[in-house]
């Protein structure tokens, strides 16, 4: 059958793209590596051109692949099933690439993608090292391309290929028209969830940093593999200071995208997914630390060894974790089912570089050369060591607890998950803290083989006080409040949040007394402190979170929802109901739900809140407007985004709780008419209204008529059996059209007025409708998050930190160095724009 208005040639084009890019990587992975064993110096040349050239047509392949996919998706091509399922016509043109990578072939396309350019830049920069750490980095893109590959052998489909067409995919018997596009007027669109800036950047900087911890990974291999047990850990520093620079700043990317997108109120959920791209993150900075301590003393290669493996392991564990379905039970971010032989295959890809790389360890470790005598308590690598210890014990702490859902599957047990998830992480994670905290504080001081007493004291005393006393003021002007888990929780916050100070502080000196400002040199204490001020932050903003909304205010309790990252029931008690155009008390502000507003994406609505916080002579100290907004589904179910005024020193975090659906709030009520003179009353079932008087062609803030035109407004009151007074102002018009009625409406009384024509004997006739549709309203749930600008401005220097220590350790030019932290500080810059 002959199919009407289907454009194949995206698809043709991209299904030999992608069997070629998979073909050229296999070519590159065999011919790097046959040159990395060859001793034959001309046999070596040939294999390693044969194999740039192999990675360089497979990088232009991946390339032209993406371009097509965002082709298809941009001009909704709908035969094909990924633009059906990820595209739609109401998408904004920077949503068109964030619906690229939602999906599971266009996730691992990005990471192909990253792959290639990081491949490309080692094949020239890598020297001695290159055919072995392009072995690694070809066969990485091997098995990311074979996720999309999309061939057959036999009955078992190898990956999945983003070019497959819909009616290929789906079974309906419109598929089987030869006009079938005719029907499929638009595509599912991106999930209402992801429909946020942050989404355009987050991913593609994630995927960045999973690219880059294949190449520590890649640089311990070829380390064990070239004998040359220990040379490996100068060129990879630099690139493991890269990977924990991107990664870092990732994850905290989607942190805020959770702040500013998920209605749980915070940054970081523990929810499994978020736990397995941290995971990495910790392993890898624990790999940082012991490599820095190898270059230092000849000690811990052993343990770099195995944090550069296990980095990139963990990688592949948690692409394992999120993309096979294995947490569908218990993560909001299970991206596909399970069973599919897909699945099978990502397992490979973890299985396979786990087992070789762990093996290749295990075969080696005596081999790896390591020095006999034990480090002294009082040296600066003795500590680190223990610093890196600590972050590998939190990480297999965390990763244990996030693979439940595996060792049920697994075991066959039924391990349920702890009543309160959060604070089962929290209660270990305020540890951590305290001891992170107090050992970047000392160890930056301390002197590598042995320190004397007398030195270290004489160091930490100053910063030691200073600490002190900025924790005791914090403590007595602005005590932490978080009783939730008893005394000895809140105790454990103190004493997290001193050895945040202290390490910040500490680390602040350093700078200033020892380096004495050199800041090339200063990286890991920009980047300690960087670090200790996201930790106070963290400690601040959550100790002190506060819910300002209650229903105590108007007395209205409605059924919310589920928390949608802890999937617990919300309290009723924490939501405020706003009845349209009345007043409420929020906190220290008063709110009012003034109108909701279409977006342009069907189904979006946006509510609009004035707040204004008066001082004590009632004066307005200020005013602002949120608009938080929802997608209202048929179902009445609801997708929730919030919206946030920031300050320096906290945020005002506001959400919508429950909307009303209208499409399932249709009104069957009518107007009763009356004929009214001036002074006359009229009752309805909750009080009566009084026409004060009847005004031609008004001026006013509700309407603007001319001179000449030809108006008619109604000066009403209505008086409630309660006795409250609201003014209402029904008016109509005649144009060119007709008459025009301009009806007013009361929402605290559910009343719609109508000034419905002239009657006899100069009375006009008045409608009233009661309307039997439920009263306009709006449900909020807000939270004030104190000092969270601490959260990413320490998120920020740590990273700037991060990138000083980078460009210190690489092979550059003071040009190249120069250049590369302008774009870091830019890049960083305007991130900390778009937080704000």
């Amino acid at each position: 059958m002959e199919f009407i208005g289907e454009n194949l040639l995206p698809g043709r084009i991209g299904h030999f793209l992608v069997i070629l890019g998979f073909i050229s990587a296999v070519i590159a992975t065999v011919s790097f590596y046959f040159s990395s064993v060859q001793k034959d110096l001309t046999a070596a040349r040939e294999w390693k051109l044969m194999a740039r050239g192999a990675f360089l047509v497979q990088a232009i392949s991946v390339f032209s692949i993406f371009a097509l996919i965002f082709y298809i998706c941009s001009h909704h091509l709908y035969e094909y099933m990924y633009a059906y399922k990820h595209a739609s016509k109401e998408l904004e043109p920077k949503y068109l690439l964030a619906c690229i990578w939602e999906g599971q072939e266009g996730s691992f396309l990005l990471w192909a993608i990253w792959n290639a350019v990081l491949g490309g830049i080692l094949m020239f920069k890598a020297r001695e090292w290159d055919t072995r750490v392009m072995t690694v980095i070809s066969l990485v893109q091997v098995f990311l391309l074979m996720m999309i590959v999309g061939i057959y052998v036999g009955d078992v489909r190898l990956g999945n290929s983003p070019f497959t067409l819909t009616r290929n995919e789906i079974a309906g018997p419109i598929f089987s028209q030869p006009n079938y596009l005719n029907f499929l007027k638009d595509g599912m669109g991106l999930n209402v969830l992801l429909r946020n800036y942050w989404m355009v950047i987050h991913p593609p900087v994630l995927f960045l940093g999973f690219a880059s911890t294949a190449i520590p990974f890649a640089y311990a291999y070829a380390g064990i593999h070239s004998r040359k047990f220990g040379e490996w850990v100068k060129p990879a520093l630099p690139w493991t200071l890269l990977c924990c620079l991107v990664l870092g700043v990732g994850i905290m990317m989607g942190g805020k995208w959770a702040y500013e997108s998920l209605s749980f109120g915070g940054y970081w959920a523990w929810d499994p997914v978020e736990n397995a791209s941290l995971v990495p993150w910790l392993l890898l900075i624990a790999g940082l630390h012991t490599m820095v301590v190898y270059k230092a003393t000849g000690h811990s290669l052993r343990a770099s060894y195995l944090f550069a493996f296990l980095g990139f392991i963990f990688i592949l564990y948690s692409t394992f974790l999120t993309r096979t379905g294995v947490l569908g039970d218990t993560s909001v971010h299970a991206f596909t089912e399970a069973g599919k032989a897909i699945n099978i295959m990502i397992g490979l890809f973890a299985g396979i570089f786990a087992a070789g790389s762990l093996v290749m360890l295990a075969l080696n470790y005596k081999k790896i050369p390591g020095v006999v005598k034990e480090e002294e308590s009082s040296s600066r690598e003795f500590w680190m060591f223990i610093g890196s210890l600590v972050f590998f014990l939190t990480s297999m702490f965390i990763i244990a607890k996030t693979s439940v859902p595996v060792f049920n599957i697994i075991l066959g047990t039924k391990i349920a998950p702890p009543e309160n998830v959060e604070f089962s992480y929290n209660k270990v994670a305020i540890l951590v803290a305290l001891l992170i905290g107090l050992l970047t504080a000392i160890t930056q001081y301390l002197k590598y083989k042995q320190t004397a007493s007398n030195y270290i004291r004489k160091k930490l005393l100053v910063p030691t006080l200073i600490a002190a006393v900025i924790s005791t003021l914090v403590f007595i002007n602005y005590p932490f409040k978080f009783y939730t888990h008893g005394a000895g929780f809140l105790y454990a916050i103190y004493a997290a949040f001193f050895a945040a100070v202290f390490a910040f502080v500490a680390n602040a000196m350093y700078i200033w007394t020892v380096i004495k400002g050199n800041v090339l040199h200063a990286g890991a204490s920009v980047a300690h402190a960087g670090f200790a001020l996201m930790l106070a932050g963290m400690l601040i903003s959550s100790a002190n979170k506060e819910v300002i909304s209650s229903s105590r205010s108007n007395g209205i309790n409605l059924p919310v929802g589920k928390d949608p990252m802890t999937r617990q029931q919300d309290d009723p008690r924490e939501n405020l109901t706003l009845i349209r155009q009345v007043p409420a008390t929020l906190g220290n502000y008063e709110v009012t739900y003034s109108h909701d507003s279409s977006g342009h994406e069907k189904g979006r609505k946006f509510y609009q809140l004035a707040f204004t916080r008066k001082n004590a002579d009632n004066s307005i100290a200020e005013s602002f407007r949120l608009s938080p907004d929802v997608y209202l589904m048929k179902d009445n179910n609801m997708s929730s985004n919030p919206d946030t005024k920031s300050y320096l020193t906290k945020d005002v975090f506001t959400y919508i709780s429950y909307a009303l659906n209208e499409q399932a709030n249709e009104d069957t009520a009518h107007f009763n008419i009356k004929e009214m003179g001036v002074g006359d009353t009229m009752y309805y079932s909750n009080g009566y209204l009084l026409l004060n008087k009847v005004v031609k062609n008004p001026n006013n803030s509700k309407y603007q008529f001319k001179e000449n035109d030809v108006a008619l407004m109604a000066d009403v009151t209505v008086v409630t059996k309660d006795a409250k007074h609201y003014p209402a102002y029904p008016a109509i018009s005649v144009d060119s059209l007709g008459i025009v009625n301009l009806d007013d409406t009361i929402f605290a009384q559910n009343l719609y007025i109508q000034f419905a024509g002239v009657g006899s004997d100069k009375k006009i006739k008045l409608g009233v409708k009661e309307s039997d549709k439920l009263i306009d309203f709006v449900t909020i749930k807000a939270f004030v998050f104190p000092y969270i600008n601490l959260v990413w401005l320490g998120l920020i220097i740590m990273a700037l930190g991060l990138a000083l220590s980078m460009v210190k350790r690489a092979n550059f030019s003071s040009w190249q160095r120069g250049g590369v932290l302008l774009f870091v500080a830019v890049g960083l810059f305007y991130m900390f724009l778009l937080a704000n």
